[in-house]
């Protein structure tokens, strides 16, 4: 396990856990935390021996309250902190734009930034306890992207709800919006996400990241999803993967993968 003053890094065989660490202030983020978030992120998807990031916050009260308000008017420039690139790699985690799975473990509450982060998770575990909500409206800003991102994972009624209300709603209602896969108790909320993070490494690394790619670009409207189909299936079918995956099915065995 790695300890760092705001995030902690931890590995379980193939998936690596990070959990944001300032449970005093209910896991708000600061610049360092996006860039360290960023930087832990941009690593696994270089490290074949990682297939998924399970995100989690410390403690029971907030998986995250969003960004630090104080961190946010202590002088530093955000678009300064953007131009980094570690800081680039988690606008891209919000995104959804990384090639490896992420699975949130949301354990608290998940709002303003907390919910974004949420947002940009492939799969999300949340606790019956969580509260989730858009509430930038309420102190005279908006939600940065997830204004945007919440249009594309509920109807858009509801997503103007959210975001011109600034309401926030239940881990019941969340569930029935399919913002979250499912919903368990506060102690359950990790073992759960764990357990879904070690039945997506089971599978062909190269296989799972076309598949993330595809159906969020296909979800998102993306005009190159043809294409971008065509180059994948040529390279995802062609690999040695693909040969494994058949061999091990008709031996009878464990498939091993090896990425190309």
């Amino acid at each position: 396990m790695t300890d760092s003053t705001e995030v902690v890094h931890e590995r379980r065989g193939a998936i690596l856990v990070l959990r944001l660490n300032r449970p005093e202030a209910r896991n708000a983020l600061t610049w360092g935390m996006l860039r360290e978030i960023g930087s832990a992120v941009a690593a696994a998807e270089s490290d074949p021996e990682i297939r998924v990031v399970v995100l989690t916050g410390e403690g029971d009260r907030a998986f995250c309250a969003g960004m630090d308000l104080r961190a946010m008017a202590d002088g530093n420039d955000p678009l300064d902190a953007q131009r980094e690139e570690s800081t680039a790699a988690y606008l891209r985690v919000i995104d959804g734009a990384v090639n490896i799975p992420i699975v949130g473990a949301i354990n608290g509450t998940a709002v303003a930034g907390g919910f974004e982060l949420l947002l940009g998770c492939d799969i999300v575990i949340a606790s019956s306890a969580a509260q989730f909500g858009l509430p930038e409206v309420k102190r005279g800003l908006f939600a940065g992207s997830g204004v945007m991102h919440v249009g594309r994972r509920v109807p858009l009624g509801i997503a103007l709800e959210l975001t011109l209300t600034g309401d926030t709603i239940d881990a019941a209602r969340a569930y029935e919006l399919a913002l979250v896969n499912a919903v368990v108790a506060p102690e359950a909320v990790l073992p759960t996400a764990l357990a879904v993070a070690e039945r997506i490494a089971a599978n062909g690394p190269l296989a799972v990241a076309a598949t993330k790619e595809l159906v969020r670009l296909a979800a998102s409207g993306g005009q190159d999803a043809p294409e971008r189909l065509r180059a994948l299936t040529a390279s995802v079918f062609g690999s040695d993967d693909a040969r494994e995956g058949a061999l091990a099915f008709m031996e009878k065995r464990e498939p091993r993968w090896q990425g190309r």
